[in-house]
């Protein structure tokens, strides 16, 4: 692994352990309002500072966290699933089936993601389910393409044909010799993929489709304190800073797998 692999490893380690933990190091409660110390300028007190509410702001970008990132992941995890099936059926029985599945992701391919999640999460209430639905409903049809694509190449290899030469069924074709060869594949799908699916909870959020207050996360923290970012703008500074390195950081570390393993992978 390259040095900028290994770097964003550990700052994605590093996020996370802070996120999960946040619990038990967060110096203040994320939700609780104290007009005593509202705009607050960093300093050793509140190292972020504090908002319009007098809320710290380093323990609602700690809390924040586990918000952000447990969505992209869940959302990331159930489009490799969605993808990972429909790919190994479109790839493997092909004709009509095939078709289908093909002509609908081409559809779903064809607008821009981000618009068709918002479109899905006006559909349905507003929430971090909510996200994971709209971003899962868009983000696997790129995996579909990837996995039809890598099952061709796969179906006619002589393992296969060894499978049903001793009367293996479609189905244990599938998933006992399909699914392992493509799953590695879909793993680094998924890392190249997470730092975009945190940008896209953090645009929802930031439209107020996401997180509901007084939850907090990273884009409602920032469209609730944007009306700052001239007076007082560690308001924004620091929740900004947390989506653009974490989404930077996995976005650095898929592309680090996908050369790693050799893998040609257009996202």
């Amino acid at each position: 692994m390259t040095l900028t692999g290994k770097l964003s490893a550990v700052l994605i380690a590093t996020i996370f352990s802070l996120s999960i933990l946040s619990p038990l190091i967060s110096p203040y409660d994320p939700e609780k309002i104290n007009l005593d110390s509202i705009k607050e300028p960093p300093s050793f007190k509140h190292p972020f500072g504090t908002d319009n509410k007098g809320r710290d702001i380093l323990s609602r970008v700690l809390y924040g966290g586990r918000i952000s990132i447990s969505v992209a992941i869940i959302a990331a995890s159930l489009s490799m699933g969605i993808g990972l099936i429909m790919g190994l059926c479109a790839g493997y029985f092909g004709r009509k089936f095939d078709t289908i599945i093909m002509a609908f992701v081409d559809l779903i391919l064809a607008f821009p993601s981000l618009l068709l999640a918002i479109g899905v999460s006006i559909i349905l209430p507003p929430g971090i389910y909510t996200v994971m639905i709209a971003i899962a409903s868009v983000g696997w049809a790129s995996f579909a393409r990837l996995i039809r694509g890598y099952v061709l190449t796969l179906k006619e290899a002589p393992f296969i044909e060894a499978a049903k030469a001793i009367g293996c069924g479609d189905s244990r074709i599938l998933f006992a010799h399909l699914m392992p060869q493509c799953f590695p594949i879909s793993l680094v799908m998924m890392g190249i993929k997470l730092g975009g699916y945190i940008l896209t909870e953090a645009s929802l959020s930031f439209l107020g489709l996401g997180a509901q207050p007084p939850t907090p996360s990273w884009g409602s923290m920032v469209s609730m304190n944007r009306a700052y970012i001239a007076s007082e703008p560690w308001m924004v500074l620091f929740p900004g800073l947390a989506i653009a390195v974490t989404s930077l950081c996995f976005n650095l570390l898929g592309d680090t797998m996908r050369d790693k393993f050799g893998l040609k992978i257009r996202t």
